[in-house]
């Protein structure tokens, strides 16, 4: 694990050479715990187990409002962003960035991150199963992950054409006054 920990910590350090507005990059896994950190000034355990935190409920609001599982969250404070995206199926990447941020470059620079991150933590296990497949020892893991909610169906309904109005200019029934003048 200390090499998917040193390459998690060398992505997360490229991470924030691309993004210079970003003040801080950790990864963690899905119980909370710091995997590899780059956080100056910023207490990276107290980070990942308030990003698991959130993530629980956000999650729990993306469910509830039919809007289907959680892709990401974005925070948005006076001083700037705090950004979370998914690692692979067990893991995060929160990212800490100033508020002159582009938010659109934060988004695409940390989902690429995120990809990677979840393709070095897979690695181990990769290889753990080739090992198994082997006929070397294993310890078995198990993860149960409760099953999604389903979405309601959102229908709309059909819109009806809007009457025209009509021009009142032409059809204003003002009364109308003759003048006569009478010359001598």
């Amino acid at each position: 694990m200390a090499a998917a920990q040193d390459g998690i910590l060398e992505e997360l350090r490229r991470l924030r050479a691309r993004v210079p507005q970003l003040t801080g990059a950790l990864a963690a896994d899905a119980d909370g715990l710091v995997l590899a950190q780059d956080t100056p000034g910023v207490d990276p355990a107290a980070v990942a187990a308030l990003t698991e935190t959130t993530l629980a409920l956000a999650g729990r609001l993306a469910d509830e409002t039919g809007q289907g599982e959680l892709r990401e969250l974005l925070v948005r404070g006076v001083y700037g962003y705090v950004a979370t995206y998914p690692a692979g199926p067990a893991a995060v990447v929160t990212l800490l960035a100033q508020d002159r941020v582009n938010v659109g470059r934060l988004h695409l620079e940390g989902r690429r991150a995120g990809a990677r991150i979840g393709e070095l933590i897979d690695v181990p296990a990769t290889a753990a199963n080739t090992a198994a497949a082997t006929g070397a020892a294993q310890t078995p893991q198990t993860t149960t992950k409760a099953p999604a909610k389903a979405a309601p169906a959102r229908t709309r309904a059909a819109r009806t054409p809007r009457a025209k109005p009509a021009d009142t200019r032409a059809t204003a029934t003002a009364p109308t006054v003759a003048r006569t003048t009478t010359e001598s």
